[in-house]
């Protein structure tokens, strides 16, 4: 999945799009696949899609109706949600919702093209501008059956099985947590410039709008987040640790003027001096 990472305005942050844009974006060259051997039945096997794009709406409209196991039974990602305890996939869930929040009602399909085992169905999204575009969605044919995805990737699902959401969830996580360390020095920079030289903490520089209020919480970031500054205002750092250590991500951050330094000390804060972590 393709994540951008220079800085934007506040809004919510890229882990609720970046589970979404599985779903939303789709599956195209490059995503991550499943297993070749045969897949256990589930509930989704009872769907006869009989065509790429029965697949997809039929992938859809199960996300939609919030029935997450048999919608991923339509995908690549099959094996990666077979091995989930329980608990482990009510703690990812809450990704699962975000995701079919970000498909729209209706799937407009322009077209199929169809190649062996490969296909491409093109889905009609809006662009940011709210013009009309096909956004291709790749599958693949395996064992009879057409499933959302593709071949190129297809160890890395099977290797890790049911670890591979949280193996995404914490890879985008410190994706975001780095980007977030550089939206913050950005934003200390143009804070000091508007009140004489001084710096701000998360408070002032969230009422500034210059970084996101999600910074207060962990539910959007999977990280705590912390903005130090000096009693004269003249120096600042910043850490940020995971809400889940192994869950939620394995790095602590730490940046101060000269930069940023990540390492896992599992869990806990990473100190100022790099000869100590």
């Amino acid at each position: 999945m393709k994540i951008v990472t220079q800085p934007r305005a506040p809004r919510k942050l890229r882990l609720n799009l970046a589970f979404a844009m599985i779903a939303a974006s789709a599956f195209q060259s490059g995503s991550l696949v499943a297993a070749q051997a045969s897949q256990p039945k589930t509930a989704a096997n009872a769907v006869q899609s009989t065509s790429p794009s029965d697949t997809v709406r039929d992938f859809y409209r199960l996300m939609r109706e919030r029935k997450f196991r048999e919608a991923f039974a339509l995908s690549i990602y099959q094996p990666a949600i077979d091995g989930l305890k329980p608990a482990e996939f009510d703690d990812l869930k809450p990704d699962f919702e975000r995701m079919a929040a970000a498909i729209p009602e209706k799937v407009d399909i322009s077209g199929e093209q169809i190649s062996g085992d490969a296909a491409t169905v093109f889905v009609r999204v809006k662009d940011e501008e709210n013009k009309d575009q096909a956004e291709p969605v790749g599958l693949i044919r395996l064992n009879g059956r057409w499933i959302v995805g593709d071949r190129d990737n297809q160890l890395i699902v099977t290797k890790a099985g049911s670890q591979f959401f949280f193996n995404a969830r914490i890879d985008t996580h410190h994706n975001d947590v780095q980007d977030l360390m550089q939206r913050i020095s950005l934003a200390q920079v143009v804070y000091s410039q508007q009140h004489a030289g001084k710096f701000g903490d998360m408070p002032a520089l969230i009422q500034a709008g210059l970084i996101p209020k999600d910074l207060e919480g962990t539910e959007s970031t999977g990280y705590r987040f912390r903005i130090i500054v000096s009693p004269d205002g003249k120096s600042w750092t910043a850490n940020a640790e995971p809400a889940q250590y192994g869950r939620t991500g394995r790095l602590s951050f730490f940046m101060d003027r000269s930069g940023v330094r990540s390492s896992d000390v599992a869990g806990k804060p990473l100190s100022s001096t790099p000869q100590e972590d």
